[in-house]
């Protein structure tokens, strides 16, 4: 077992075109990736590639095996032992020999390379050679066969991007929506007032309140499985500039398919390779969908809090679960900390959306040179999305309820009931009655009664809160 230790007083040297490199004995990585940690000690703890990274290039480095063993570009004992390591990769098993941060190279030339130096030296161990020796398998020649830094690395944005909508943030997506519209079809039978301009206005049912929210989500979600679409074409055969020079003219069709038949998802080689390495506007098309998410969510969160504010000062028409004491010097104030933190989440997602968009404009010529802090901004927000979504669900959606004492005092004591009264007595009439009531600290019945523009009986027919929740008038 490889030690997760990289400080190991034993060392072993390899070289690279620059010349010999001291690299841990213990770790499986060599040259170019010592020289990376080395020169960009930038970030480190946070800024390191996590399993959805490790594990794209995994499932790349085993299907481009696949792809040169099926085009003769490559013995087949060596693409069974670059697809035994390689699995290792994709299981998790060698995590510890990814250690290079997001800044690095623009291109993800040194994470490429990680890749294949790992994966090269645990083939070598599992043929019984030296670590080290680039015998039998070497990194660049056979590892890295058909291939450039610059189509890998766009390969695996895409390969672990549409990884971690599909397992992390979908599921949390959806499990939120269920919640919500479970609530919102509980709760079509509550009246409540409405508020525009954060003033009184018009009746709504808290159902309708809330099946907005999941109208947002379920857009949201169309959106993103739109975006995702466009991560599906692959860069792989494009190799350096997008000429595909070095690689066999069937490469990228082949590592497509075997990508494809690894993962599950229909992935294809991208029509235009040119393209696929000098702009990555699929990524940042995901980012936006992500925004917009977040920005759902921000709204989502703040309608909830702002409902449930109070408990005797504010809003206070629903409740949400006391989950922690919410103030060191105030007793027994609890806080709407769930929703707290879902909207700094959103906040987060806004400031990787900048990144990841302004990273898309750098596209010079042939290459765009951002692409490890777009795919870091995307994954973060996608991570930080699907934890948010799954906090907020299970610890303040669930437990959402009406106050209903209180939500009925609101809508009685509402002045823009008053609205009910336009297709009978008139807008400026019914203004009248609405001031009257205001000024005079009335109801709204008591002044329309005193200003004699309405009987009782009319009165109380035309307005009916829960009628005034539907098309149509009294």
């Amino acid at each position: 077992m490889v030690k997760d230790s990289p400080s190991h007083s034993a060392t072993r040297i390899e070289k690279d075109a620059l010349g010999e490199v001291s690299v841990p004995a213990a770790h499986l990585w060599g040259a170019q990736t010592q020289r990376s940690i080395e020169n960009f000690p930038i970030g480190v703890d946070g800024f390191r590639w996590g399993r959805p990274v490790i594990r794209a290039f995994g499932v790349l480095k085993k299907a481009a095996a696949t792809a040169n063993g099926e085009l003769g570009e490559l013995a087949h004992d060596k693409v069974a032992l670059v697809s035994r390591a390689a699995q290792e990769v994709i299981d998790g098993t060698l995590d510890a020999e990814f250690p290079l941060v997001v800044f690095q190279t623009g291109s993800g030339t040194q994470s490429n390379m990680n890749a294949n130096e790992v994966i090269a030296n645990r083939a070598i161990q599992l043929a019984g050679g030296v670590v080290g020796s680039k015998k039998p398998v070497h990194p660049n020649d056979d590892v890295n066969r058909g291939q450039s830094s610059n189509d890998t690395f766009p390969a695996v944005m895409h390969i672990a991007t549409v990884d971690e909508l599909d397992t992390h943030l979908l599921p949390a997506l959806e499990r939120l929506r269920t919640t919500l519209d479970a609530k919102a079809q509980a709760f079509d039978d509550v009246v409540m007032i409405g508020r525009t301009h954060l003033q009184d206005a018009t009746p709504v049912t808290l159902g309708q309140v809330i099946s907005g929210w999941v109208a947002q989500l379920d857009d949201a979600r169309a959106a993103l499985l739109f975006a995702r679409q466009g991560l599906l074409p692959l860069a792989l055969g494009g190799t350096a500039v997008g000429t595909g020079l070095n690689a066999h003219p069937s490469f990228g069709e082949r590592v497509a398919a075997a990508i494809a038949r690894e993962t599950g998802v229909p992935f294809v080689s991208a029509a235009n390779k040119f393209a696929a390495l000098s702009a990555h506007d699929a990524i940042v098309n995901v980012s936006a969908m992500l925004r917009t998410l977040a920005g759902a969510l921000m709204k989502i969160a703040n309608d909830v809090r702002w409902h449930a504010s109070g408990p005797r000062a504010g809003l206070g028409e629903i409740t949400i679960p006391d989950n922690e004491p919410g103030s060191s010097i105030m007793p027994g104030k609890i806080n709407p900390t769930q929703c707290e933190a879902l909207t700094m989440v959103a906040v987060r997602v806004f400031g990787n959306d900048t990144a990841v968009a302004f990273g898309g404009t750098q596209g010079n010529f042939q290459l765009n040179v951002y692409k490890p802090v777009m795919l870091h901004g995307v994954l973060e927000s996608i991570e930080l999305l699907g934890d948010a979504m799954t906090s907020f669900d299970e610890r303040c959606a669930q437990g959402i309820e009406p106050d209903l004492a209180r939500i009925r005092e609101n809508v009685e004591r509402s002045l823009m009931l008053v609205t009910a009264l336009n297709p009978h007595i008139g807008y400026e009439n019914a203004a009248k009655i609405a001031l009257a009531a205001h000024r005079g600290n009335l109801s709204l019945r008591d002044a329309a009664l005193q200003l004699q523009l309405v009987s009782a009986d009319d009165f109380d027919r035309w307005v009916d809160a829960a009628a005034m929740t539907r098309p149509g008038s009294g």
